[in-house]
């Protein structure tokens, strides 16, 4: 589908990483090997004691391993209170391919312990530590991570078609934008210890393809994700901007299209609400939102979109929420499961999305370029941001399909049912993969995707995954959010005060359920009671007080009951 200039355009380099490991465990250190037969004799080890990473040269070590295992990549290194951790790709699954490589979707991740002086650590720094253990389970388990062995997953075809040769000849963690590099703060050894074979930058997102054929033509879509580093968390920690004017839950999503020797890219932004605010979990379904620290405000927005400016160009702005940039109140025009009504929407916005255009290229010549992008956002920038962003990506598409021919400009991929059926699912599916890393859950209105409409089953399923996420967000997301400051550098074990200076009350939790429960146990079976002896009904109206008083509490002190981050504050 593209020919040998026209993939080298598109950034691929010269040299690449290691595919295959084989890690060897001695008793005092791991050796970590490379099997690939393009890359012979590379090679490190990590001592087991001390955490010292050595370059190795030569042939393997003659002293039989302990265990010989094989991995396939190795994601970086954490130093923590007793010793540094080495994270390493255990597993793996093909997510498909572009330019030609294959694409890789981590589907597990262990970290190597180098912690035997951990016998000298006091007894608090050692309940500490096993703190940092919970979270590096955490970490261990993150979804959607991907990463490619030749290609720069950072860079969208854009900016990586214009890279200069200089460029393309450095390693892959050299070309890469450190924006969208999941693991940037794990590699710091490996960088410093020149181990460039062995470096691999992730991106956390979503990687999904599907082809297709019309008119007897074959052409494949991609998206691609990718999820910013800066302003890293969950969905209730990490709100709006810090004040950089990073936004919370910021992701590049590019759509490609690969046709008869065209090759385009789409692109458009996501992200929180840049300005500083809140909307801390106390136990209630929609807890108050809160705008801080006004005085700073007009100074992050604008650092925020002249960083946007400068890497993308024009801006549109989507609200779909309140009246404030261009507005499309999503609720009121959507209540009613009408996909077709985001119309309203895009003929405000017909010219500039048609003046920003998208990257085209043909048999390796450039025939356009995109001048800008739409940034959209909600509240959560999920689930109506997804259905926002799949109709604007769909009308691109339609135009891309008319500029190369194929289309006339009466024709849209909505003419075709099956192709445009395999399309609405791709974005769904994309909007569940993205809702997931943010919240834990799968997307809201995944229907209006899917089908053009809301229908019975979704609704159900919609009310299920909004109370998944109420009990996530109250009860999980407090250490989940610890986890992504730790593996983001925001938290530095070694320069920050020590960590559990906010009690964690969420200990209260299994207590206060407790009485409650059986309060209400009590009350439901002296009531029953009390309708064959009623001498009981005044312990059970006593019960039923003692229980709502207890409710009463809780609620008052709702943000007391909930998880919270233990390391960093919001912002």
């Amino acid at each position: 589908m593209e020919s040998e200039d026209d993939a080298r355009g598109g950034g691929i380099r010269r040299s690449r990483c290691c595919r295959e490991l084989e890690l060897r465990e001695f008793p005092d250190k791991y050796e970590i090997r490379s099997l690939d037969p393009d890359l012979p004799d590379r090679a490190f080890s990590v001592g087991r004691s001390d955490g010292e990473v050595q370059p190795q040269f030569g042939d393997p070590n003659s002293e039989s391993p302990i265990r010989v295992s094989k991995i396939y990549g190795v994601a970086g290194i954490m130093r923590l209170l007793t010793g540094i951790y080495v994270l390493v790709i255990t597993s793996r699954k093909e997510a498909g391919s572009y330019l030609r490589f294959p694409i890789y979707c981590v589907t597990s991740m262990k970290f190597l312990s180098c912690n035997e002086a951990s016998r000298h650590r006091t007894s608090q720094e050692k309940r500490d530590e096993e703190y940092f253990m919970s979270l590096l389970r955490i970490i261990e388990s993150t979804p959607g991570l991907y990463y490619s062995y030749e290609l720069d997953l950072t860079l969208n075809l854009q900016r990586a078609y214009k890279l200069d040769e200089g460029r393309l000849l450095k390693p892959l963690w050299k070309q890469a934008d450190p924006r969208f590099v999941w693991n940037r703060n794990l590699l710091e050894d490996l960088i410093e210890c020149k181990l460039d074979a062995f470096i691999i930058p992730f991106i956390q997102g979503n990687i999904l393809a599907i082809c297709f054929t019309i008119k007897d033509s074959l052409a494949k879509v991609t998206l691609i994700s990718r999820r910013c580093n800066r302003r890293l968390g969950t969905r209730m920690w990490r709100r709006g901007a810090n004040l950089e004017g990073d936004a919370a839950n910021f992701i590049e999503t590019e759509q490609l299209l690969e046709f008869q020797g065209f090759r385009a890219s789409f692109l458009q932004v996501r992200g929180s609400v840049p300005l500083l605010w809140e909307q801390i979990v106390d136990l209630s379904y929609k807890p108050r939102l809160k705008i801080i620290n006004l005085e700073e405000a007009a100074k992050v927005v604008e650092r925020h979109f002249n960083d946007l400016t400068q890497r993308y160009g024009h801006i549109v702005v989507l609200d779909l929420t309140d009246k404030r940039y261009v507005s499309f109140d999503f609720h009121h025009h959507c209540s009613t499961g009408n996909f077709d009504n985001l119309q309203i929407l895009y003929n405000q916005i017909t010219e500039d999305v048609q003046k920003q255009g998208y990257f085209l290229i043909k048999d390796g010549a450039i025939m356009l370029e995109q001048g800008g992008v739409v940034r959209a956002n909600c509240i959560d920038c999920l689930d109506r941001t997804n259905v926002t962003q799949s109709y604007l990506a769909g009308k691109s598409l339609d135009s891309q399909l008319q500029q190369s021919g194929l289309f006339s400009s009466s024709e849209c991929i909505s003419l075709y049912g099956d192709v445009n059926e395999m399309f609405k699912i791709l974005w769904a599916e994309h909007g569940d993969e993205i809702s997931l890393q943010y919240t834990g859950t799968h997307a809201l209105k995944g229907d209006l995707i899917r089908y053009g409409k809301q229908t019975v089953v979704g609704l159900i399923k919609d009310g299920i995954t909004a109370l998944s996420r109420y009990f996530l967000n109250n009860f999980q997301d407090g250490q989940r959010q610890d986890a992504l400051d730790l593996i983001s550098g925001r938290y530095d074990v070694n320069r920050s005060i020590p960590p559990f200076q906010i009690k964690d009350s969420s200990s209260y939790i299994p207590v206060a359920s407790a009485l409650i429960i059986g309060g209400l146990t009590v009350t439901s079976f002296s009531l029953n009671q009390a309708g064959r002896h009623p001498q009981n009904l005044i312990s059970s109206v006593l019960w039923a007080g003692l229980t709502a008083g207890m409710m009463a509490a809780v609620k008052a002190n709702g943000r007391q009951f909930c998880s919270r981050p233990r390391l960093c504050g919001l912002f």
